[in-house]
């Protein structure tokens, strides 16, 4: 049997990395699986590769099987996760690799749904196939973190993002742009990651956001729009309502009149009912758990201080972009400070607290 002490050769290596390439050129892109990446090699030669496919399916070892062009007798395979072994939307990959004749399997981690964790390994052993696991395991693990979260938490990966002055304005009347041009790329990158963003209205009908991918060849990736609007305030002439349709934006709501709940619905907007606390703000864990049941499976929030601070508070931010722009922006007749320094300092170790100078801003990355 197989364990963590199995020798793994630098080729063996090199090849394991190569499929953890795979599989983080896809995160954030795969819906409710997971991304995954493979590599077949055959006398010491790769043969063909794979990735799990936009939305999901087919997976990354019937990709990687499907395009070779060579017989995959006496090949190895190497996989960043369990391959799985169970009838689903699609045949169980297990299926396909005995079908072929791979005759090595070497995968990093073992996969945490039940229907699959373990049984793979003894399938191939019941098929006379070597097979290995635990190679770049601490790399790989990392990667998974936010489907290992996924699974066992049954709410999103959530990314929060928040962007102020030097002088720690989140808003001035008048003023756009708080940061440079790489923090704004830098901000189309997490939205091109994340399947889904969230903001309140108040956000909305202040900014008028976009919320969209604008990376050049990306913008089929921009998340859905998740609005948080407890009696459908939101500007009708807003950029978001103008766009929305059945599949891009979703709107939590306590109360509305008919009229405005129809116009709404007009549009194709899925609009959610959900309760409120005591304190008038909605149930940020019920909503999340709820998202996670519409198959978001990572979250970005570009919230105002209300939001981003309730979240914060409740210890629900996986991790927390802060970027801190170069210029003072004036006190106008409007203005917001960015009052929840103290929070983040609270929440989140310092130890896992990473600062980088991004063109002209400083951005800080907090992290559980």
């Amino acid at each position: 049997m197989s364990t963590r002490k199995d020798k793994f050769s630098k080729k063996d290596k090199k090849y394991m990395s190569l499929a953890l390439t795979l599989a983080s050129a896809r995160h954030g892109l795969t819906g409710e699986n997971p991304s995954v990446g493979c590599v077949i090699v055959k006398n010491d030669e790769i043969i063909s590769v794979g990735q799990t496919s936009y939305n999901g399916r087919p997976h990354a070892e019937y990709n990687a099987i499907k395009d070779s062009n060579e017989l995959l007798e006496d090949s190895t395979m190497y996989v960043t996760l369990e391959p799985c072994n169970h009838y689903g939307k699609t045949p169980p990959c297990t299926k396909e690799i005995i079908k072929n004749k791979i005759s090595k399997i070497i995968y990093s981690v073992e996969d945490v749904d039940k229907k699959v964790k373990g049984k793979s390994f003894k399938i191939f052993k019941s098929k006379n196939i070597i097979v290995k696991k635990g190679l770049l395991n601490k790399e790989v693990n990392k990667f998974y973190k936010p489907y290992f979260f996924n699974r066992k938490n049954k709410i999103p990966y959530v990314t929060g993002k928040i962007a102020v002055s030097k002088n720690n304005l989140i808003y001035s009347k008048g003023t756009k742009r708080i940061t440079d041009i790489h923090s704004d790329k830098l901000t189309h990158f997490l939205r091109y990651k994340n399947d889904s963003l969230m903001i309140s209205y108040k956000t909305l009908n202040e900014d008028n956001p976009k919320l969209n991918c604008r990376l050049e060849g990306l913008f089929k990736f921009s998340p859905k729009r998740i609005i948080l609007d407890s009696n459908l305030k939101m500007n009708t002439n807003s950029y978001i309502f103008k766009t929305a349709n059945k599949n891009n934006t979703t709107i939590f709501y306590k109360e509305a009149d008919g009229t405005k709940i129809s116009k709404f619905k007009k549009k194709g907007i899925q609009l959610i009912k959900s309760s409120l606390l005591k304190n008038g703000n909605f149930d940020i864990k019920v909503i999340f758990k709820k998202l996670y049941s519409l198959g978001c499976r990572n979250l970005l929030v570009e919230g105002g201080n209300d939001l981003s601070k309730s979240i914060i508070n409740k210890k629900l931010f996986n991790q927390f972009y802060l970027f801190k722009g170069s210029k003072n922006l004036s006190k106008s007749i409007a203005y917001k400070y960015f009052n929840f320094f103290k929070d983040l300092s609270q929440k989140y170790k310092s130890k896992n607290k990473i600062k980088t100078q991004l063109g002209k801003d400083l951005i800080t990355l907090y992290k559980k």
